[in-house]
């Protein structure tokens, strides 16, 4: 019997709040994780894109699958279209988290996958998430601690989406058949700018915090500093561009679509993310 949902990445930012969701809806969940661990009171299998092995096992008794890229690696294409393949083979639905913007240009390899996917006779979802509001307590959290967030936005700004509600709107994508076919833009409610965000953690975190633009070579120098691979690194430092032309701005309906509810907006995020930002 196949009746399991697959979650890769169970282990990180949206899969943790994922497999929960899954769990409190009465589905069964294997949760993929290099370490193999059981995530909730999810079953735990060990996965490893470049393995072929470890996406067959991981693939038993499953008929729907949440595919997202692990943070920190850039090749999209060659990681995910393999998987890809392993899906349609067993006629897996695909529930896929891409990134916001890509319909944009169909030479972009996360739009490849997505073309991929439509293309393949399974049922699928495309999930395009805009800039997580908790990259402020993971990514940021250096420059925060010393009351700073520097990055190169210039003045634009962002609809930040909290990524429980990407959970949420995976959930809802993998446990009903209404929104198959279709590829979904989730933002939070509202445009901010780094400067509305930095105001807004300043009061959670109870020191200031300023937002400070630096330009690009600069980004990709404390990036570096700080650990990040290079190729990660000019990765994070591109996908500003889209925010200084203005293209990550406009909120859209999409989490309550697929929800039923409005997005969290940043301040709720940062208030329940207290303990994370100030620690």
């Amino acid at each position: 019997m196949t009746n399991k949902i697959l979650v890769l990445g169970a282990t990180g930012n949206v899969g943790t709040p994922l497999v929960k969701a899954l769990l409190a809806k009465g589905e069964a969940v294997k949760a993929a994780s290099r370490s193999g661990k059981p995530v909730e009171d999810a079953e735990g299998v060990a996965f490893d894109y470049a393995d072929p092995a470890s996406v067959t096992a991981a693939f038993e008794g499953v008929d729907r699958l949440y595919l997202m890229l692990p943070a920190g690696y850039v090749a999209a294409k060659e990681m995910l279209l393999p998987v890809v393949e392993a899906a349609v083979a067993r006629n897996v639905k695909i529930v896929f988290q891409s990134v916001f913007g890509v319909e944009a240009d169909d030479s972009i390899p996360y739009r490849q996958v997505e073309i991929a996917i439509e293309k393949s006779g399974v049922p699928y979802v495309i999930l395009r998430p805009n800039w997580f509001a908790d990259n402020f307590h993971t990514y940021w959290k250096a420059g925060l601690d010393h009351g700073v967030i520097a990055v190169p936005a210039a003045d634009g700004k962002s609809s930040f989406i909290d990524v429980r509600d990407i959970a949420a709107s995976a959930a809802a994508a993998l446990t009903t058949d209404r929104f198959d076919g279709r590829a979904f833009n989730l933002t939070g409610p509202e445009a901010l700018g780094y400067a509305d965000a930095a105001e807004i953690l300043s009061d959670v975190v109870g020191k200031p915090v300023v937002y400070t633009p630096v330009e690009d070579d600069a980004f990709i120098a404390l990036l570096t500093g700080a650990g990040v691979p290079a190729d990660y690194a000019g990765l994070l430092t591109s996908i500003f561009y889209p925010v200084r032309q203005g293209w990550t701005a406009a909120p859209t309906g999409d989490v309550e679509t697929l929800t039923g509810r409005a997005p969290r907006s940043v301040a709720t995020y940062a208030a329940d993310n207290a303990a994370a930002l100030t620690a």
